[in-house]
C-alpha cells in the first residue's frame, strides 16, 4: 500500500516538472478569447518544420516564467500555438520560424531578439508599453515640426488607409520598431484617406491600397521604397539605410485655397469623390474663400450668357445704315 502511494507522488511529481518545462498548447479561438481576457498575453508560435529552434525558444521562456510574470504585473499568460495559419497577421516576412510576440491589451508586438533569458526578459519589460502614436491632419505638423526641421526629433511615418490588408498585419512589425528605438526615432501612422487626408495630399500620395513610409529627419524627408516590412528592414532603414535614397525637401502645409483647389483637380481627375462633410468644414471654417471660390463657376456662367446674348441682339446703329443703304439703293 505504501509503495503504490509513493509511486503515484512520484508519477505527479514528474507530471509537475514536465508541465513546469512546457508551454500550455492552445488553439486559435483559445488565444483570442486570452488576448481580450487578458492584460498581457505572451504567444509562442511554432512551426512544426522548424521544432528544434521552437524547442529553444520554449526552453528560455518557461526557464524565466517567474520573472516574466513578475515584469507583466503578474497578469499575464504564457502559451504556445502549432502551426498557426494566424502567424502570417504578424509575420509578414514570412521567415517560416518561430516567433514569440507579446500582446498588451491586444496590442500585438514580437520579440525579435535571441533566445537568450536576460535579453528576452529586458526586451519584453522595454516593450510592455504601446510605441506607436497615431497623427490625424490638426496634430501631424504639430507633433512632428517637418517643416521646421523637427526639433521633436526624426519621425518615421507609415501613410495607410482602412482598406489596406498589409497595412493592418503591419501593426506588430510597426510596435516593434516604435519599441526598439523609443527615445530615439518616434514612429508614427496616419490614415491617409480620411483623418490624414490633407496630409497625404501635402506629400503628394495616392490612395492606394499600400502603405507609405516617410522619414523626416533634420528638415528632411526620405521615402521608403522597399517591399520589405518586416521589422528588421525598417530598422536598417532608420538606422543609416536612409542614406542610400534622394533627401527631398519637405513641403510646407498647403493654404486654404491651396487644399480647396486640390480637391477640385482630384475630382475632375477623377482620383476621387467630392466630399460633402469635407466642403462643409471648408465652409464653416472659411465661409467668405468658400463664398469666392463657389461663385466663380457662377460668374463664368452668367458671363457667358450675357456674352452670347450681346451677339444675338441686333446693333440699332447697323440697323440704322443698313436701312439708309437700302434707301440710296
Amino acid at each position: 500500500m505504501r509503495m503504490s502511494l509513493w509511486c503515484i507522488l512520484a508519477l505527479v511529481a514528474v507530471l509537475n516538472v514536465t508541465s513546469a518545462d512546457e508551454l500550455q498548447t492552445v488553439e486559435e479561438t483559445e488565444l483570442l478569447k486570452l488576448i481580450k481576457e487578458e492584460h498581457y498575453v505572451v504567444a509562442l508560435f511554432c512551426p512544426s518544420s522548424s521544432m528544434e529552434k521552437c524547442t529553444k525558444l520554449e526552453e528560455v521562456i518557461t526557464s524565466v516564467r517567474e520573472d516574466m510574470m513578475e515584469i507583466l504585473d503578474g497578469e499575464g499568460r504564457l502559451v504556445k500555438l502549432m502551426d498557426s495559419p494566424n502567424v502570417e497577421e504578424y509575420d509578414v516576412a514570412k521567415m517560416g520560424l518561430p516567433l514569440v510576440v507579446m500582446f498588451r491589451n491586444g496590442l500585438p508586438v514580437i520579440y525579435d531578439g535571441p533566445p537568450q533569458e536576460d535579453i528576452m526578459l529586458e526586451q519584453l519589460f522595454w516593450y510592455k508599453e504601446p510605441g506607436v502614436q497615431d497623427l490625424d491632419d490638426s496634430s501631424f505638423e504639430h507633433l512632428t515640426q517637418a517643416a521646421s526641421g523637427a526639433t521633436t526629433g526624426d519621425w518615421l511615418v507609415m501613410f495607410f488607409t482602412p482598406s489596406c490588408q498589409l497595412c493592418h498585419r503591419l501593426t506588430a512589425a510597426l510596435e516593434t520598431v516604435a519599441c526598439k528605438h523609443r527615445g530615439r526615432t518616434n514612429v508614427a501612422r496616419i490614415n491617409k484617406e480620411t483623418s490624414g487626408e490633407k496630409t497625404g495630399r501635402r506629400f503628394e500620395l495616392g490612395l492606394e491600397d499600400k502603405p507609405d513610409f516617410i522619414l523626416f529627419r533634420h528638415g528632411s524627408m526620405y521615402r521608403y521604397q522597399v517591399d520589405k516590412y518586416d521589422p528588421e528592414s525598417l530598422s536598417s532603414f532608420i538606422a543609416g539605410f536612409y542614406k542610400n535614397y534622394p533627401a527631398q525637401a519637405i513641403p510646407l502645409p498647403k493654404s486654404p485655397f491651396d487644399e480647396l483647389v486640390q480637391l477640385w483637380v482630384d475630382y475632375l481627375k477623377g482620383n476621387k469623390e467630392i466630399n460633402v462633410g469635407e466642403l462643409q468644414n471648408y465652409l464653416n471654417a472659411y465661409p467668405l474663400l468658400m463664398g469666392s471660390f463657389l461663385c466663380v463657376p457662377v460668374l463664368l456662367v452668367v458671363a457667358l450668357l450675357l456674352f452670347m446674348r450681346s451677339d444675338e441682339e441686333p446693333n440699332p446703329r447697323e440697323e440704322e445704315e443698313n436701312e439708309e443703304s437700302k434707301k440710296e439703293d
